[in-house]
């Protein structure tokens, strides 16, 4: 069983967890502390509980990936080693390339050049050394 998790509520993770009923966690990791809310849309966001999901899946014996779906309106390389501090050593890292969608609540965003999501992943394998890039074209 996979589970998708924005890390907003660690009881829940733990009790997943600790039941034993997850086999892999996929969490994304939306931002740098400091844009976290920009990125997710929101006046302000507290950060506390998504840093207690991180620490309890590399904490964790299953599988488990934080990823980022990057826009090129909202992330830049010092986001990066900022998400690695939160992140350093886990065991996979994933940088997806935004897709605008009709779904997507902002409109004009745009997904970075190809070159800065290279930058991005050379920036996060200092941290996690098992960093990918999804969906480059």
């Amino acid at each position: 069983i996979k589970l998708d998790t924005n890390g907003c509520h660690p009881e829940m993770l733990k009790k997943l967890l600790d039941e034993q009923l997850v086999d892999y966690a996929a969490m994304d990791i939306k931002n740098s502390p400091d844009k976290y809310a920009q990125t997710a849309g929101l006046a302000r966001f507290d950060m506390t509980p998504v840093l207690e999901s991180i620490r309890l899946l590399k904490e964790s014996d299953i599988d488990y990936e934080f990823r980022t779906t990057v826009v090129g309106e909202f992330h830049e390389a010092a986001d990066f080693h900022a998400i690695g501090e939160m992140i350093r050593g886990a065991r996979h890292y994933y940088l997806q390339c935004f897709t605008d969608r009709d779904t997507v609540p902002f409109k004009g965003l745009h997904a970075p050049s190809a070159e800065a999501m290279r930058e991005y992943e050379k920036i996060m394998r200092d941290y996690v050394p098992d960093t990918q890039i999804r969906g480059l074209e």
